[in-house]
């Protein structure tokens, strides 16, 4: 109870422009929460697809594996889609990493969508903080240059430390803001990554099953000309 009283004399010491700052540190933990449970359910959708996928690109069952990706709406499947429709039209190895890129580059800016919100709410509450702060430095001089001599000292001082706690509640919501940045960059960074090593093995598979596909269909033609 006490942690809550001194919490809220605290908040109320940094005057009007702490109103802003609390609201731009909520907005900020919405987005957090946010992109925190879509990229965690991201992630399991991603693993969870390969993981169905990857034994049927093995077995060069790429009709089944088309059409399970069709139908997922992970990014991976969406992804290992684009390849797999080319698989047996595309001509060089070239084309499939192409269609699959193609598709790589669009499902970034998803996976990475306001992310980058998080830095500018740090900077514009430790902007606001300081302007706060400044608002409140100006009040208190003024207050002082008309308070009675005996009484300078003591209002001059608990203006100033009013004034801080301006300062002090900003940089309160900028630094979480900042760690919550990295944090879910980091997450985005690894699901990109994830997705790139599955579309580079994606593109492996079907470029060994068509040139094993070619070697069987000269040795069959081989064996018929011989006969």
């Amino acid at each position: 109870m006490e942690y809550l009283s001194g919490a809220l004399k605290f908040i109320a010491a940094g005057g009007i422009w702490v109103i802003p700052i609390i609201i731009v540190g909520i907005i900020g933990l919405g987005v957090v929460a946010e992109r925190y449970f879509v990229l965690i359910r991201a992630t399991y959708a991603n693993r969870r697809t390969w993981e169905q996928i990857q034994p049927l690109l093995h077995e060069g069952h790429f009709d089944k594996a088309r059409e399970i990706t069709r139908d997922d709406k992970s990014a991976v499947a969406t992804l290992l889609n684009a390849g797999l429709e080319n698989e047996g039209v595309a001509r060089r190895r070239n084309d499939v990493e192409l269609a699959m890129e193609e598709v790589l580059q669009s499902l970034v800016p998803q996976i990475e969508t306001r992310i980058s919100y998080l830095a500018l709410f740090a900077n514009l509450a430790t902007l606001l903080g300081l302007f706060g702060t400044i608002v409140g430095l100006i009040g208190a001089f003024a207050a002082v240059a008309t308070a009675a001599p005996s009484e300078k000292s003591a209002l001059l001082s608990l203006s100033i430390s009013e004034a801080m706690s301006c300062t002090a509640m900003g940089l309160l919501i900028a630094m979480p803001m900042l760690t919550f940045s990295m944090l879910l960059n980091t997450k985005a960074s690894r699901i990109v990554s994830g997705l790139e090593v599955a579309a580079l093995r994606t593109v492996n598979m079907i470029v060994r099953a068509g040139a094993t596909a070619r070697i069987s269909h000269f040795q069959d033609y081989a064996e018929k000309k011989a006969s």
